[in-house]
């Protein structure tokens, strides 16, 4: 609420005898007073502006308890949508001092607005009188930062402390669907929308297409429906189970995409055993995946594309094998990408891509794409897009390893086995010639011997020494360092960054890479390059990462932090090997396999410039230390697998000479 991290209110504390009094908590972790502490600031401010959305936040949670948080941040919202649309309606109804009169007009004229979007509950039928103070708070703010702004800061900073109630589609599995559902489309159905991202992310791709959604939690559609209104027109999203209560009976799309719930014994089989949709067979009970990819079916125009996130385990259930064989034989569905292990955070399995068509009339397709993408983690999105642009044209695939168009015979047998690498033409046996496999070996000899000499070395201290730490807010406040962050570009603006630009993405520094990203992937704002010096933090990470940039010119990408230091007053590896200490974890919104991080509370020691450069030098030790063990890990797994696949084709035997340096 103040702006400073926590050792500035320590320190508040020591210094100021009328520093309010905890009201609760323990020693450790104390509560105050809310009033108090609001009282206090104020008073202490000496002229400094004090941030109006932490203040609005903390007037928030203040006015109900945590379990009713949600539904006051979606009636907040569905506020925002109010004045968003209605912003000469709301300055004349807020004009009047008469607050009675504000609180008895305000829910009809919300309801009004928000009834399209949303539906009828969007906003309750009485404002009690006491919620006038949070309106007009929220009402200022919007005037401040705008609507869409203000919003979004509500609704990430209660997903920061709720990150259980939605289930969040990585950035790149949302491009990718939206690539395999076609350029023209003009209109997109999400009927498990959660948080909105297949939606949000078809209105960046495609700016006015019509948008709607449906999902089961009440609060996340709500809180979906107003991110949505805020940025569009042409948006509806309704509250409800999409399986059992068809939010949108005979509405058809030209896209359907969805993340839909896995392995879920209670979808409604036994209730919609006579369902038009299952026009491809009635669903087992234990086969919910295939009730949504016909409920998918069901939504789409002729020739309309469905692209749906599936269990591997569904491609080759028994229970299954009737309706995937239907599904086969009709031509609805067309193809089966697997992803790469990982690309899906906190899943045990690496799932696959349903790509499904709503059959013309006429011939059915021969065949069906198969694509497996594991091999390819860096560029397996790329690599499944060219494959289906060229079976969608007719070309006929065999790419071994990664795709084929495979004829519709040679899977409809007892098992109809939807597995890609189960059709795919195995790799050439160039790749697995003794010279590759010898050579393979020799390079790994040669990095482990460079690895002996760059183990880093540190002298060791008979008394830990006492580093007090200050967060980076202070740095700043000091002139010490800046801190810059990318806005993405939002539906109708236009980039300030000439297309082809290379893009430093949050994939580039997790692995430290040079820039990849391209504006016409991931169009950003403005163009803010980086310099050498500078320091840059993932917005959201597996892991703390920091990196210094050696050679700029690249534009920042979006959900990244860039640091620029003063050299003179700040040394650069010194500022990220603090960053990325575990000791800044504490910082860090937990969001179950990632953490958020808020880089302006994470703490750094402030020390003089000739010994930052010592740590600094440590730290770059360090980092070299560490790239090459990767690379090492990298190369490691290739050679296994090459020798292995030498031995098992033949092309290599066990020896028992020596054939690489120094090892038999």
């Amino acid at each position: 609420m103040a702006g400073v991290g926590r050792a500035a209110v320590s320190n508040w504390r020591r210094r100021h005898d009328d520093f309010p009094q905890p009201v609760g908590g323990t020693s450790t972790s104390p509560a105050f007073s809310l009033v108090e502490i609001q009282g206090w600031l104020r008073g202490h401010s000496d002229g400094r502006r004090l941030p109006a959305d932490e203040w609005l936040w903390q007037e928030l949670r203040a006015a109900v308890n945590d379990d009713d948080l949600a539904d006051l941040i979606a009636d907040m919202g569905a506020f925002l949508v109010y004045i968003h649309r209605e912003a000469d309606d709301w300055g004349k109804l807020s004009s009047s001092d008469d607050d009675a009169s504000v609180v008895a007009a305000l829910p009809g004229r919300i309801r009004t607005a928000c009834a399209g979007i949303i539906g009828g509950d969007a906003f309750p039928e009485r404002l009690p009188r006491n919620r006038m103070s949070l309106i007009r708070s929220i009402a200022r703010l919007a005037e401040e930062r705008g609507t869409r702004d203000t919003f979004e800061f509500l609704r990430e900073r209660y997903f920061e402390v709720h990150t259980r109630r939605v289930y969040f589609t990585p950035p790149e599995i949302v491009s990718l669907a939206l690539d395999l559902a076609g350029q023209d489309v003009g209109s997109v159905f999400d009927p498990a929308c959660g948080a909105g991202g297949f939606l949000f992310g078809a209105l960046e791709h495609r700016p006015g297409t019509r948008l709607m959604g449906q999902d089961a939690d009440r609060v996340t559609a709500h809180l979906t429906a107003v991110r949505l209104a805020l940025c569009s027109d042409n948006v509806e999203i309704r509250a409800g189970d999409s399986l059992r209560a068809d939010a949108f009976p005979g509405e058809l799309v030209d896209a359907v995409v969805c993340n839909p719930p896995f392995n879920d014994r209670n979808w409604g089989h036994e209730e919609l055993t006579a369902d038009p949709r299952w026009e491809y067979g009635l669903p087992p009970r234990v086969e919910s995946e295939l009730a949504w990819a016909q409920h998918a079916l069901a939504h789409l125009q002729v020739g309309g594309v469905a692209v749906l996130l599936m269990p591997p385990a569904v491609a080759n259930r028994r229970s299954g094998r009737r309706i995937r064989a239907q599904l086969l034989r009709r031509g609805a569905l067309r193809a089966v990408i697997a992803l790469p292990m990982g690309s899906m955070p906190n899943m045990a399995v690496a799932l696959t891509l349903w790509v499904l068509q709503r059959p013309s009339e006429g011939r059915s397709p021969s065949h069906v794409l198969m694509v497996d993408t594991s091999a390819r983690p860096e560029d397996y999105a790329q690599s499944a897009v060219q494959a289906w642009r060229a079976f969608v044209e007719g070309h006929e695939l065999d790419e071994p390893g990664l795709s084929r168009s495979v004829p519709l015979i040679d899977v409809l047998d007892d098992d109809v086995d939807l597995i890609p690498a189960r059709y795919l033409s195995p790799a050439v046996e160039g790749a697995t010639s003794p010279e590759r496999v010898t050579g393979a070996g020799n390079r790994m000899v040669d990095l482990l011997h460079a690895l002996a000499k760059l183990v880093p070395v540190a002298e060791t201290v008979t008394k830990p020494r006492d580093l007090p730490l200050i967060p980076l807010s202070e740095l700043v406040r000091r002139g010490m360092l800046t801190v810059h962050y990318q806005h993405p570009l939002r539906p109708g603006e236009e980039s300030e960054v000439p297309d082809g630009s290379a893009v430093l993405t949050a994939g580039d520094v997790a692995a430290g890479q040079p820039a990849s990203g391209t504006t016409p992937e991931r169009a950003v704002r403005k163009t803010i390059l980086t310099h050498p010096g500078d320091v840059v933090v993932p917005q959201v990470t597996q892991q703390l990462v920091a990196r210094v940039i050696h050679e700029g010119g690249a534009v920042l990408g979006s959900h990244l932090h860039l640091l620029r230091p003063d050299p003179e007053l700040l040394d650069p590896d010194f500022l990220a090997g603090f960053i990325c200490s575990s000791i800044n974890l504490r910082h860090c919104s937990s969001m179950s396999s990632r953490y958020r991080v808020d880089v302006r509370r994470a703490e750094v020691p402030l020390l003089p410039i000739e010994e930052q450069r010592r740590y600094g030098e440590a730290f770059r030790r360090l980092a070299v230390f560490e790239s090459s063990l990767h690379q090492a890990a990298a190369l490691g797994e290739d050679l296994v697998q090459l020798m292995a696949d030498g031995l098992t084709h033949g092309t290599v035997q066990p020896s028992t000479t020596e054939n690489l340096k120094g090892t038999r």
